[in-house]
């Protein structure tokens, strides 16, 4: 009966109803750019807050990774100048510096590449990871090498007590190691880094160099866990100050892709506007000439 009734409509008789949806449509379409327009420009307020907030961190974190950067060369150097071995294999650790903070570019998947890497080459090596990102990343293909991991690290600024408490729990879960690699984002400028590694090798290895010296074993695991520390402070540092910069240099792009959304779509909705503005005016011009 539906069918039969439409049949016997007149096609003169649809054009008016087609001429009334047309309006609504318009209507429905200003109504979707205009919402999606003041979403656009409220991702745009929070991406320039983010870009502020990350600016006033990024002097006060190069500030930190500088020190940081002292310490962690200054531990070092003995092994340089002892010239212990550094050569890893299974029984090596390889330290993952990350964190649990996103919107900064490709900076967690660096780390997470190069840890791949090195596990690759080492198979039966042992992992620990700072941060949920790199976490995230290297549990898909190397779950079973994970020995500890941490979350939360350098919310705020690193401080030296805190690499010190992840040193202690990477030393308590993985006591013997033959030498440890700890990966993180080397600071190269304001927009550059790149993945970078530090060898701690391990007492033991010392020890046979200074075989001739007087020494209590003490002194030298109080020496290792000094150094682990250094290191890792130094590591921490400089991945937290990539990381400000990076995220600054995304949040600064993400707000120049905002506006340039922002600016296409106010032309579109005023270019949508005005074609329903001027239909309007043609059915209310010819309507009257109509009567006339």
């Amino acid at each position: 009966m539906f069918f039969a009734a439409a049949r016997s409509i007149p096609a003169t008789a649809a054009l008016p109803v087609a001429a009334a949806l047309q309006p609504a449509r318009n209507m429905a379409t200003l109504k979707e750019i205009s919402m999606r327009l003041k979403s656009i420009q409220n991702i745009a307020k929070i991406t320039k807050s983010m870009k502020m907030i990350a600016s006033t961190k990024v002097a006060r974190a190069q500030k930190t990774m500088e020190q940081a950067r002292i310490y962690g060369q200054t531990g070092t150097s003995l092994h340089k100048h002892a010239g212990v071995s550094t050569v890893h294999n299974d029984n090596s650790l390889v330290v993952t510096v990350s964190s649990d903070r996103g919107l900064c570019g490709g900076i967690h998947s660096s780390v997470s590449k190069a840890t791949k890497r090195f596990l690759a080459a080492n198979p039966n090596a042992s992992s620990a990871i700072l941060g949920q990102k790199a976490r995230a990343q290297i549990q898909r293909d190397y779950r079973e090498n994970i020995a500890i991991s941490f979350d939360g690290v350098a919310k705020n600024v690193p401080t030296w007590l805190e690499a010190a408490l992840i040193g202690d729990g990477i030393l308590t879960s993985r006591p013997e190691y033959s030498s440890a690699a700890i990966i993180y984002n080397t600071f190269k400028s304001v927009i550059a880094y790149e993945a970078g590694n530090v060898t701690v090798p391990a007492t033991r290895r010392l020890l046979l160099l200074l075989a001739a010296y007087e020494m209590e074993d003490d002194v030298l695991k109080n020496f290792e866990e000094f150094t682990l520390a250094n290191t890792l402070y130094w590591a921490i540092a400089e991945g937290y100050a990539s990381e400000m910069c990076a995220k600054r240099a995304a949040m600064e792009n993400a707000t120049k892709n905002a506006g340039e959304m922002i600016q296409k779509l106010t032309l579109t909705y005023n270019r949508s506007r005005q074609a329903s503005i001027t239909n309007d005016l043609i059915d209310i011009i010819v309507g009257a000439m109509a009567m006339d």
